[in-house]
């Protein structure tokens, strides 16, 4: 069992690392965060859904798993008599195809997330229709709908109610920008802050998220993991649109309901130069692409308006789109859980459990994280995640 270990990155990887260490195994770390009050991490800028369609079974199993954490939630990190909320709500995911190539692979995806026990309808353009009837349905071959397990929550809360129960149960969080590390013989021995503070440790966690790679460089390990930018617009519109899911088009819009408003968005776009900021909302983005998109699927958001928007770094894992969890190549007590690729607010709780098992020694009931280790890169064997928004 290690006795001392230091996690660098706060957000909600580390923080669930740190909880589950401490809840479950009495490990109690040092989680060494440089902002503490989360200003540019993924964590806090997150739009939080949680799905079953992914074209990876290990992607679908710690989302499943991480699902009836959160469902549980208020039990599973109550601090005394302090139960955290996170507004969970399960509408489901809808994807759409407008050309027959994208219905083929709604098509192969549907038989894979069934043979893992995901609950997913295909709908024709009729059916599709009918059910939403809000929804233009005239240029659409296929849609595949999420019946249960699919939905969205407060992400942000969840971060915060992971380090209040780590910090409860003997976890650190200290504040320090970590520049380097002190090791011998494939062993870190000592983590190295900007300031001159120094962290003794038996095993390191490297779960910084989107700045992850500069910290594996410093021991060696090249990891392609970049911040990509994503905005998120808030828009409102005195349309109803009854039983709205997360709706994901074609085009590459995403869109869905919060509270009275709604939230929409795109993916992250390639070629956008590394750690854009975050204050540079891309407008144009909105009214050139994501409009014209939202008028078209659904007349009635014509008339929408816009209200606000917010942008976030996608910590993108440019291998093959999927998270990176388990040890560092060449190194005996080096550990990361980075590159997620947009699926690590929901991923998190099930991440969170293994890696802490995984450090301390002992089996955990949460899936396996084999399939997402680090090694791939030097083997040369992408696990490509297609489903990525």
């Amino acid at each position: 069992m290690q006795s001392s270990v230091v996690i660098v990155g706060g957000g909600v990887m580390g923080a669930a690392t740190a909880c589950f260490l401490a809840r479950d195994h009495g490990i109690r770390a040092t989680v060494v965060e440089r902002d503490m009050l989360y200003t540019r991490a993924s964590s806090s800028l997150s739009a939080s859904s949680i799905r079953q369609q992914f074209s990876q079974p290990v992607n679908m199993a710690l989302s499943r798993w991480s699902l009836q954490f959160l469902r549980r939630v208020g039990a599973e990190l109550a601090v005394g008599d302090d139960q955290p909320a996170l507004g969970l709500v399960e509408p489901g995911y809808l994807y759409l195809a407008d050309a027959a190539q994208g219905a083929t692979t709604l098509r192969r995806l549907h038989s894979l997330q069934c043979a893992q026990g995901a609950e997913v309808a295909l709908l024709n353009a009729a059916e599709l229709a009918q059910r939403f009837p809000w929804l233009h349905c005239d240029d659409l071959h296929l849609a595949s709908l999420g019946l249960s397990g699919e939905g969205w929550f407060d992400g942000p809360a969840l971060l915060q109610a992971f380090k209040r129960k780590a910090q409860a149960c003997g976890a650190r969080f200290v504040q320090g920008d970590v520049q380097g590390f002190d090791h011998f013989a494939g062993r870190v021995q000592v983590v190295r802050c900007a300031d001159g503070t120094r962290h003794a440790a038996d095993a390191v966690v490297l779960s910084a998220g989107a700045w992850t790679a500069p910290l594996a460089a410093a021991l060696g390990v090249a990891l392609p993991v970049s911040a990509r930018k994503r905005d998120v617009f808030v828009f409102e519109t005195p349309a109803a649109l009854p039983g709205c899911p997360l709706v994901v088009d074609p085009s590459g819009l995403w869109f869905r309901p919060e509270g009275r408003m709604f939230l929409c968005g795109a993916p992250p776009r390639d070629g956008d130069p590394h750690e854009p900021p975050l204050h540079a909302i891309d407008h144009a983005q909105f009214e050139e692409q994501l409009w014209p998109a939202l008028a078209h699927r659904v007349p009635a958001l014509a008339a929408l308006r816009l209200r606000s928007a917010w942008a976030g770094y996608y910590e993108m894992n440019d291998f093959d789109h999927n998270g990176l969890a388990g040890a560092l190549p060449g190194w005996d007590n080096v550990w990361t859980a980075c590159g997620f690729s947009g699926h690590g607010m929901q991923q998190a709780p099930a991440v969170g459990a293994a890696l802490a098992a995984a450090i301390a020694g002992t089996a955990s009931d949460a899936p396996s994280l084999q399939a997402l280790s680090p090694q791939r890169l030097l083997e040369g064997r992408p696990l490509r995640e297609d489903n990525v928004i």
